[in-house]
């Protein structure tokens, strides 16, 4: 699906005023019904992302997480069943799951002997029962399975949805009798970061010679092709290249004005 920049600047604005919940996700939908539930999910996720990165500093002042800690403590006294950090981290406008992780690491700071690690922090985030105090690991959960756009769950649904996305593009391969390397195949011969496909033989695409494929299972607005560009696109095309071929990234949906602009050596296609 591609979107022209007055839709997608509609829809951006639309999210302004909104918190970050699966109620507003659904107000989302029923504002824009022609817009399909992964486009909007995807735009949501990408517009609250950039909110957190740019207050994200606020939040992790000593004094705000002191702050935080102690109305989390005296709101668990007056209710220890009651949402208190998922309350928080609304009020406050920060993201539920990362509200979780400052308040967890500071009671670990608290009442162990030693700082701990991040693999500890992240392991009670992804299984809060190993959290020691029953309390903050009920709130933990209740953060992280009402977080729709950061924290352990929505890693795990990012994580399979682009997995499925791998493989309607593999089946569409195969089905078209292409000859391809994957991921998997690839580390095997010694690559580091590689393409999701290498064409072992390459094909034409609206007249570019296409050589490898990378697909993205998100919204492509013009600060994500930008970032893919500069982190991705162009170290593989630089290790990859072959005089003459070009690379294709496939989107689910993206920004007409954003994969206009792409390289001629980088193909942007919108849908398998």
């Amino acid at each position: 699906m591609i979107l022209t920049k007055a839709q997608y600047e509609e829809i951006a604005q639309c999210l302004v005023s909104v918190p970050p919940t699966r109620q507003s996700l659904r107000k989302l939908k029923q504002r824009f019904p022609s817009q399909s539930q992964a486009t909007l999910l995807s735009i949501f996720s990408q517009e609250y992302q950039k909110h957190i990165k740019r207050t994200h500093a606020k939040h992790h002042t000593s004094e705000a997480i002191e702050s935080y800690y102690q109305r989390y403590l005296n709101g668990v006294v007056k209710n220890g069943a009651a949402p208190v950090l998922l309350d928080l981290a609304n009020e406050v406008d920060y993201a539920p799951s990362l509200m979780a992780r400052l308040i967890l690491e500071r009671f670990l700071q608290e009442h162990e002997e030693t700082a701990p690690s991040k693999s500890v922090i992240n392991s009670m985030l992804r299984d809060p029962s190993q959290i020691p105090d029953g309390v903050l690991a009920n709130q933990v959960y209740q953060c992280i399975v009402n977080d729709c756009c950061y924290g352990p769950l929505v890693d795990c649904i990012k994580h399979a949805i682009g997995h499925e996305h791998e493989v309607l593009l593999r089946d569409l391969l195969l089905e078209k009798n292409l000859s391809f390397l994957d991921e998997d195949q690839l580390r095997a011969k010694g690559y580091d970061k590689t393409p999701d496909f290498i064409l072992q033989v390459p094909v034409a695409v609206e007249g570019h010679i296409i050589h490898w494929i990378e697909s993205k299972a998100s919204f492509g607005d013009e600060c994500s092709h930008h970032a893919y560009l500069h982190d991705q696109f162009w170290s593989y095309w630089n290790r990859l290249r072959t005089p003459g071929r070009s690379s294709c990234s496939v989107f689910k949906s993206s920004l007409a004005s954003s994969w206009k602009k792409s390289p001629p050596k980088i193909i942007i296609r919108i849908g398998l």
